[in-house]
């Protein structure tokens, strides 16, 4: 069993009887990972993601401590106008994504179906709602989600407010822009100012948000010129840190650190020479912890993604001189919004841009955006005369990841690419995931959701 895993069951064996106790331990290991990541990191990996890396995982560990700070959200929500209130935003697919880097997802996932949750719903909700009902997460200051994207969003910030006393606002994104949806986006903006105004007892100041718009303009020149340089240069990293990169893109885009972070990567991917590896273009979040995945992606020479749908969901520039305005576009125009002929179109178009030697489409269990259209996905990319693979598994929950058939058909996908499989090649000595029948029981029936 590997650290993370031992430190889990600690924290496991707190989760029913004294959570406050096991939500002590996980803040623990969150500070301890960050003083690992600032003196003991991986020499491999390049700096920026060093600092990305670092940044990250001291964000929420310092969120979790101050709770009066923190704002639970999606990736889409409008983190700009929270920054402005003094608020951090931390989105519960990051904080379900740590909960597993503790090996603890089963018994949340588990707590969160004895309340009520179904079964079918997404595994980051689950747990996030899970650990919620255990009471192993801070009851934050406020909530936002929109209904775009993830038809569970809704659903589970209502529960957040409703069972668990999150003040929290869904900001309701129509499917096509026009003046008049822009219009109703932007009357909700100022409705979530007027209700953060209530809660925080501040103001908003609109320099400071066109101010953030700006920072959030030259981060996304660095970020662009970087994906384009990525295309001939290789850019150690690992699915962990490529993740990491919301942190940055999403959650913490207009603040000062990342348009540093990709600042960096844009300067330092010159130092790294061309290489000859097969870049691939991935689709949705890819299951990080997944063994095969994690063996062939992590810091590889061989096979590389170089391009990342959610990293460029939106990519114009934001009208600095009508904030709120360029927010509401931002979200009425993100690929993943309205009808699934625009993500088509996305992915046409980076396909033509960056020339990727192959796709994967990964289907998470619960996810119905990921599921719902890869069939057509799949039949435009190979008109575009790429391969493409589809994968099936759990971003979150290891029990319904079988690495067998992902192997299998992985492997079968690079001798496709002309790839050299991995044979015989050993293993890190990761834990099995716990069956249903192994994992302790839980019972959070007393919080059942209406």
């Amino acid at each position: 069993m590997n650290v993370a895993s031992i430190y889990g069951n600690m924290v496991r064996k707190n989760i029913a009887d004294r959570s406050e106790k096991a939500g002590r331990q996980i803040i623990i290991g969150l500070d301890l990972e960050t003083l690992l990541i600032r003196y003991a990191f991986d020499k491999r990996i390049p700096k920026a993601y060093q600092y990305l890396n670092y940044k990250g995982i001291k964000l929420v560990a310092d969120a979790l401590k101050n709770p009066s700070t923190l704002a639970y959200t999606n990736i889409f929500a409008p983190v700009e106008i929270l920054q402005c209130f003094g608020l951090t935003c931390v989105s519960m697919e990051c904080l379900s994504s740590y909960l597993s880097g503790f090996y603890i997802e089963n018994t949340l996932v588990d707590g969160a179906e004895s309340m009520g949750i179904a079964p079918t719903l997404c595994s980051y909700h689950r747990t996030f709602l899970g650990a919620m009902g255990a009471g192993i997460l801070p009851r934050a200051r406020f909530g936002v989600t929109t209904s775009m994207v993830c038809d569970g969003n809704v659903n589970s910030f209502r529960a957040l407010n409703d069972t668990f006393g999150v003040p929290s606002f869904i900001i309701d994104v129509p499917h096509e822009w026009s003046p008049e949806n822009r219009r109703y986006v932007v009357l909700q903006l100022k409705e979530l100012i007027g209700r953060l105004s209530e809660i925080t007892g501040k103001t908003l100041d609109m320099d400071e948000l066109s101010a953030r718009l700006e920072s959030e303009n030259r981060a996304k020149t660095h970020f662009l010129s970087y994906v384009e340089k990525r295309q001939k240069h290789n850019f150690p990293n690992t699915l962990t840190l490529m993740i990491f990169q919301l942190f940055a893109s999403h959650l913490n885009i207009g603040m000062d650190w990342a348009e540093e972070c990709f600042r960096r990567m844009d300067e330092e991917i010159d130092l790294f020479p061309a290489i000859d590896q097969k870049r691939i273009l991935f689709l949705h979040i890819p299951p990080y912890a997944e063994p095969t995945l994690r063996d062939y992606f992590n810091d590889s020479d061989r096979i590389g993604i170089s391009v990342w749908d959610f990293d460029l969901d939106y990519t114009e520039m934001l009208d600095t001189a009508h904030p709120l305005e360029a927010l509401a576009d931002k979200m009425l125009l993100n690929i993943y919004n309205g009808d699934y002929s625009r993500k088509l179109d996305a992915i046409t178009e980076m396909i033509r841009k960056y020339d990727p030697d192959g796709v994967i489409g990964f289907c998470s269990w619960g996810c119905r955006q990921s599921a719902g259209g890869i069939q057509l996905m799949k039949k435009k990319v190979l008109e575009l005369g790429k391969p493409m693979l589809i994968l099936d598994g759990d971003d979150v929950d290891r029990r319904n990841c079988p690495d067998g058939q992902i192997k299998t058909r992985f492997e079968a996908f690079l001798e496709e690419l002309g790839v050299p499989t991995i044979h015989e090649k050993p293993k890190e000595d990761l834990p099995e995931a716990p069956s249903r029948k192994q994992n302790p029981k839980v019972d959070y029936s007393d919080r059942v959701l209406s």
